[in-house]
């Protein structure tokens, strides 16, 4: 008897939907099933395959509104902020627009005799192992481009989200997507491992924690698969002296606490010039104080609960421990009504008197807790930004360029934002540096990442 994978709701602990396991067996006919689809389907003319993804993209815009209150009662998203269909449609879009080019030959002609090019082929198959916290769009990201680019997908999604994957194979089977191209699977930790290690899969793009990505390493060891990692983040930002006040204040709160700061970019902890600071903490505790924590389901809350409790718990023990330790909290989390001990409801805090001995401006909190430093010139913000073993995105807050320039050169991160944060550019290349991962998604290299090089030689005079 297979097991169960049961999605537990965070809006008030039900079991809001359970799935079986696929067994061995069935895991075994998958692959099989991929493999055979793969060669057909990388024999289909690249405008047919792009077509196909767009008439998918079509499935899931009528699909919307159903799909906006299953993600409240799946991972707690209040539904006021809809689904994400927006980032889903402009990465799709720019894909399609760019896989011409991305994936052209490219040819040599500085041979008199010889016919010389590099062509981009598939891997093979693509396994997508996706996240919660933006089910659709991170899954998206590769699923996307793999396809166009002539590979077939194997995606698992987070047992959280497991309705994310039905809902993507009911739009690519409603765009006639030929059967084994595109399979949701659902399976236990132990039998991913037992799929990662058997040599069958091609390429894995895991989104998660940095031990989940250290697992998916060894699982994958010796079968040579390519694997691209994304781990998450401890994401900074620093405000210069010469920032537009205001307009830093509503977007660094926006990109801290947006779905309950359960986002891979979104701001954890803040660095502000002293010229700016006190100013710059009043604005910020005000702004995340009217705040409205509760049911997603209702449209007037702005802040639904985490996914789950136990990820609330970590975030209440960062702050503990940084109150512990001196730091000084300006929210009245009483004033939150919903906000409750033991439940995913976790209302949004702002800390200061915090430093890096602190675990809440160390470790990836992945919660509605944002810390704010007081920083007296560039070199100090740069340094702090660097004392993370994370490196996903950091902003920067100013009026000239030319120095944000400079400072975003030495920053050690995949993405550097200015005036901007918690937000993917499909025409720029998503990756991360140190505990944040390894490979690449979105742009033309989103595209390079999921094809190999093949060289053709051939000599037509002799």
């Amino acid at each position: 008897m297979s097991e169960t994978i049961k999605l537990i709701s965070p809006v008030d602990g039900s079991i809001y939907a359970e799935r079986p396991a696929l067994d061995e067996a069935a895991v075994s006919r998958v692959v099989t099933t991929a493999r055979t689809a793969q060669a057909s389907w990388a024999a289909v003319p690249l405008e047919d395959r792009i077509a196909c993804c767009l008439k998918a993209l079509d499935a899931l815009k009528a699909m919307n509104d159903e799909v906006v209150t299953e993600l409240a009662w799946q991972m707690g998203r209040p539904v006021r902020y809809g689904g994400e269909l927006g980032g889903t449609i402009e990465r799709t879009t720019y894909c399609a627009n760019i896989a011409a080019e991305a994936l052209a030959d490219i040819e040599r002609t500085d041979k008199p005799g010889f016919k010389r090019y590099l062509k981009r082929v598939p891997l093979g198959i693509v396994m997508v192992i996706a996240p919660w916290n933006y089910p659709f769009m991170t899954a998206i990201n590769t699923i996307m481009p793999a396809l166009m680019a002539g590979n077939v997908i194997i995606l698992k999604h987070a047992a959280q989200t497991l309705l994310v994957g039905e809902r993507l194979a009911k739009a690519f089977e409603a765009a006639g997507l030929p059967k084994g191209v595109f399979q949701n699977i659902v399976l236990t930790h132990g039998g991913t491992e037992k799929l990662l290690g058997s040599g069958l899969i091609d390429h894995v793009n895991f989104t998660g924690s940095v031990a989940g990505g250290r697992a998916i390493e060894k699982a994958l060891a010796g079968t040579f698969a390519t694997l691209g990692l994304e781990l998450g983040g401890k994401d900074p930002a620093y405000v210069r002296a010469d920032a537009d006040l205001d307009y830093a204040v509503g977007n660094l709160v926006d990109g801290a606490f947006y779905n309950s700061g359960q986002c891979c970019c979104g701001i954890e902890r803040v660095y502000v010039h002293e010229s700016l600071y006190d100013r710059f903490v009043d604005g910020f505790v005000d702004l995340t104080s009217q705040y409205k924590l509760g049911n997603p389901l209702d449209e007037a809350t702005t802040l639904g609960p985490m996914a789950q409790a136990r990820f609330a718990a970590w975030v209440r023990e960062q702050t503990e421990e940084a109150l512990r330790k001196g730091a000084k909290a300006h929210i009245d989390v009483s004033s939150f009504e919903a906000n409750k001990e033991g439940t995913p409801y976790l209302a949004p805090q702002v800390l200061t008197n915090v430093d890096h001995q602190m675990s809440v401006m160390r470790e990836e909190s992945f919660g509605p807790v944002v810390g704010i430093m007081k920083v007296k010139d560039d070199a100090e913000a740069l340094q702090l930004m660097n004392d993370s073993p994370y490196g996903l995105t950091a902003s920067l807050w100013t009026e000239d360029v030319d120095a944000a320039a400079g400072i975003a050169d030495q920053i050690e991160t995949g993405t550097v934002f200015m005036n901007r944060c918690d937000y993917l550019d499909p025409a720029l290349v998503w990756t991360g540096v140190k505990d944040t991962g390894k490979g690449a998604a979105l742009s033309e290299i989103g595209f390079h990442n999921l094809t190999r090089p093949k060289s053709f030689h051939f000599r037509v005079e002799h």
